[in-house]
């Protein structure tokens, strides 16, 4: 996590107004289009240098088309993703070729991510097949072997296969794979998911102490509320296409004012049997909506216990509610509710 005491550390990567939707279409000849998924609709969030900014979430609310669009794989259909200043969306050749060697990115799956016909040394040294500024092809060997060592796995296993390694190995070599070029970005899509936990627990220590030793930028996106308030300097919670809050984890965490935030909160497992009793569980009823028809208004209303008319006619803002404008607590951070207020819930 990044040193708060450090003072404010300088933007790396800015994104405004961002918008992803993917085109429905009818037909087979002749293609029409008569709709869209808007998987990623109008969000905007800042990444400082040397900082882990968490992504939360449930299934399908466009975490990893964030992701995605951050690395350039998928064009947005509206919006900038600026980084050091430049707009990388609209980049293309070398230029773009040159932003990808600073924004990396650490997949999901540690079992897919790894070609199984190339060894080790082959898939941790292909970066500096594309990039061979680099590092000179004769000192390639060893920097793939010193990366092993950073991650914590023998540099001898340089010849051995994925098929070798276990789930958490797989994902250090991923890691190392990722920190090749020696980027100042890493983009984390649900690093430790297919992990058990006490694996999840080793490869997140791994990721700080990267973090620390090269001053690395994470946007680390996840299920797992522990695990993001661990790593986590800031935390920002989707919602079909939507940031509904963001702010510092101890915000977020013990002072949370959007409704989506606080029932997701109160969903976290409680170690301690005798605080089950005493913690409210807050129930969402209904489904998640189509992101191919979200709710007019705030999102959130078709499963919001406080929801009134002003919720279908009004979009909120993400912003600091009025309430707490003026206020010393926690509360004060970016939420995006007409009826926000502070709730105190018990975490795990």
């Amino acid at each position: 996590m990044a040193d708060e005491a450090a003072g404010p550390r300088e933007p790396i990567l800015e994104v405004r107004a961002l918008v992803k939707h993917f085109p429905l279409t009818q037909g087979i000849l002749f293609k029409r289009q008569v709709g869209a998924v808007k998987a990623v609709d109008d969000i905007s969030f800042t990444l400082h240098r040397g900082e882990t900014l968490g992504i939360v979430g449930e299934s399908g609310c466009g975490k990893s088309t964030v992701a995605k669009l951050l690395m350039n794989l998928e064009q947005p259909t509206a919006g900038e993703i600026l980084y050091k200043g430049e707009d990388i969306s609209k980049l293309s050749g070398r230029a773009l070729k040159a932003v990808r060697r600073n924004i990396q990115m650490v997949f999901q799956d540690p079992y897919t991510s790894l070609n199984p016909r190339m060894t080790v040394g082959d898939i941790i040294g292909e970066p500096f097949e594309i990039h061979p500024e680099a590092a000179p092809k004769g000192d390639r060997r060893r920097k793939v072997q010193e990366l092993l060592d950073v991650v914590g796995l023998n540099p001898e296993y340089i010849n051995r296969y994925p098929h070798q390694f276990s789930g958490g190995q797989r994902q250090r070599i991923g890691i190392a794979r990722g920190l090749a070029l020696n980027p100042e970005v890493i983009i984390c899509d649900e690093p430790v998911s297919a992990l058990d936990v006490s694996v999840q627990a080793q490869v997140i220590n791994l990721m700080e102490r990267l973090q620390n030793e090269y001053d690395l930028a994470y946007l680390f996106i996840a299920h797992d509320l522990s695990i993001v308030r661990h790593i986590s300097d800031r935390v920002g919670v989707m919602y079909l296409g939507k940031l509904a809050e963001i702010g510092t984890d101890t915000e977020i965490y013990d002072h949370p004012t959007h409704p989506y935030t606080q029932a997701l909160l109160s969903a976290v497992p409680q170690p301690d049997p005798e605080g089950r009793d005493t913690r409210e569980r807050i129930i969402l009823t209904g489904d998640v909506p189509s992101p191919a028809n979200p709710p007019s208004g705030c999102r959130f209303r078709t499963r919001c216990w406080k929801a009134q008319d002003k919720c279908a006619e009004e979009v909120p803002l993400l912003a600091v509610p009025e309430r707490f404008k003026d206020s010393d607590t926690g509360a004060r951070h970016d939420s995006a509710c007409h009826f926000a207020e502070d709730k105190d819930i018990v975490h795990a």
